[in-house]
């Protein structure tokens, strides 16, 4: 075992300020990992090489970037992140950091002048805090970072993030920092990397930046400044194969300011992720694009309603199996216990502590018996009333919802509606059973809580929408979408289904969690839920 003795480098050494409480700053030298220098954290003077360190831009605690330690080996005595910093006899220091486990086989401890607390190993997918109160006898310099140790199960190579080592001084960004838009496009090959590319185009279609030539089964980083402007992002495959699964686990990943802007994996010969940047109405990392909707002055009716399905009629399906990364990136509950746990709309109690918690990716079902043993990806809009596993719709993230497995089985494709007799109610309140009287229809229905009534409602809105030039061929699928469906393009739903739609859409008014996830899905697949944006449309149209 090693016991902190590697040399200080005295020219990282941490300044003091004079505090009358006993405790002090012993300066972290980058320890928010927002400074990287050919690879590396600069200031973090020893990292040994049972790990390796990267600049990741993508699961993040605080600021724009955070360290990503691939754990290579279970020898313990070659793990260490460290660097050196000058602590004051009598003075107590209070360090920290934060530290996000993905498999759960490795756990970190905190090097605080020798070895301290462990993380929770199992406590994955999300960012857990380790802290330690130090107290100096003597003058001196200490070490202060981390150890990783393997835990059973380890496979020989494991990701952990760290983010935001305290106390710190910020770095500044090195002088050539970009001042327009920064750029990460990540790009990991398969077997037969040659085959695949990139561009990134002008509206005008000139090429900015562009990577070929890449090697088999590795990951490639490139961080890219471009001007205010529309893009496209330009993933090839010269044999029309993608990059994943047959031969290998490629994918690409293309962000700006910590926010997602193109992904994927799976394509044929080529996928265009279309996008803007910029204060002058683009993303910008974050809301909507200023001219998204500006076709749509002074329409209104169908008419309104042909041109929003002309806007968002083309979206980038990233398919079926991508619907997990959304949920575990964007489908958390940062609203009510604010836990980082799934957000599910089927068991969520706004007002109380939910029954049970899931834990993103861990929990995915799976198999189950009963409420609380996993949650899967509900189809709002029930796929059996588009055909089945027909693309985009299918994959369409914005009518999907992470959901209990159990209760979504008891949903079944049964219409929205409201309850009158239940026959199953979910720990949340959520009911299946016979429909009221004063809803006029006679079935069976599934009634969601009042929290997410609307968050449907907006939703089958704009199923009718985005899909105006088919959905009037999907009345006769099932009995159930013929109940809900009228068969036609403009009004789209049967008068009982409209007369209940429009009532959740003033019950429940857009919310911050709508907001978020509509834009997160905008970053996701490219095109937005106007009802979201503008719920004015609703009464507009309908």
């Amino acid at each position: 075992m090693k016991h902190g003795n590697k040399a200080a480098l005295s020219i990282l050494a941490a300044t003091f300020g004079l505090v009358t409480s006993g405790h002090a700053a012993a300066n972290v030298a980058n320890g928010n990992f927002e400074s990287w220098q050919q690879g590396k954290p600069t200031q973090w003077s020893t990292i040994d090489s049972g790990i390796s360190i990267t600049e990741n831009n993508t699961t993040v605690k605080s600021g724009v970037s955070s360290a990503q330690v691939t754990v290579t080996t279970a020898s313990q005595s070659n793990t260490d992140l460290l660097q050196s910093v000058t602590v004051k006899a009598g003075q107590t220091y209070d360090f920290s950091t934060w530290v996000y486990h993905t498999e759960g086989k490795v756990k970190a401890r905190l090097i605080i002048d020798g070895y301290q607390n462990y993380s929770d190993p199992f406590n994955t997918q999300q960012w857990q805090k380790l802290s330690y109160q130090y107290t100096a006898n003597t003058d001196k310099v200490i070490n202060v970072g981390l150890r990783f140790y393997d835990t059973s199960g380890f496979d020989g190579s494991e990701i952990v993030y760290l983010d935001d080592f305290q106390p710190s001084i910020a770095t500044p960004p090195p002088p050539n920092a970009c001042t327009k838009n920064t750029l990460t496009i990540k790009l990991t090959t398969d077997k037969y990397a040659s085959e695949t590319s990139w561009k990134l185009n002008t509206a005008q279609g000139s090429t900015v930046a562009s990577g070929a030539d890449f090697a088999n089964n590795t990951t490639h980083t490139e961080t890219l400044c471009v001007a205010d402007g529309s893009y496209s992002f330009v993933i090839s495959d010269s044999y029309g194969d993608g990059i994943c699964c047959e031969f290998g686990n490629g994918e690409y990943l293309l962000t700006h300011n910590n926010q997602t802007i193109a992904s994927g994996s799976s394509f044929t010969d080529q996928k265009t992720h279309n996008f803007t940047l910029g204060s002058d109405g683009g993303d910008n990392g974050g809301g909507t694009p200023g001219d998204y909707y500006a076709s749509t002055t002074g329409l209104t009716g169908y008419a309104l309603k042909t041109q929003l399905h002309t806007i968002i009629q083309t979206h980038n399906s990233q398919g079926y199996s991508a619907i997990w990364q959304f949920i575990d990136k964007s489908e958390r509950d940062n609203y009510f216990e604010k836990d980082n746990s799934v957000l599910d709309r089927y068991s969520e109690k706004p007002s109380a502590n939910d029954a049970y918690n899931f834990v993103a990716v861990t929990n995915q079902c799976g198999s189950y018996r009963g409420e609380g043993d996993c949650y899967n990806r509900e189809h709002s809009f029930p796929k059996s009333w588009f055909g089945g596993k027909v693309e985009p719709m299918n994959s369409d993230i914005h009518h999907i919802f992470a959901t209990d497995g159990f209760v979504n089985s008891k949903r079944s494709n049964f219409p929205f509606g409201e309850v009158a007799s239940a026959s199953f109610t979910s720990t949340n309140g959520s009911k299946v059973g016979s429909a009221t009287s004063t809803l006029n229809y006679n079935g069976t229905v599934f009634e969601p809580i009042d929290k997410f009534k609307g968050d449907f409602a907006r939703v089958y809105f704009y199923m009718a929408t985005r899909y105006e030039n088919t959905i009037g061929s999907w009345q006769n699928n099932t009995t159930y979408s013929n109940a809900v469906l009228d068969g036609s393009t403009g009004r789209v739903f049967e008068p009982w289904v409209i007369a209940m739609l429009l009532r959740w859409h003033q019950l429940d008014p857009v919310d911050d969690i709508e907001t978020a996830r509509n834009q997160a899905a905008y970053e996701f697949q490219g095109n937005r839920n106007p009802y979201v944006d503008h719920p004015e449309f609703v009464s507009k149209i309908w």
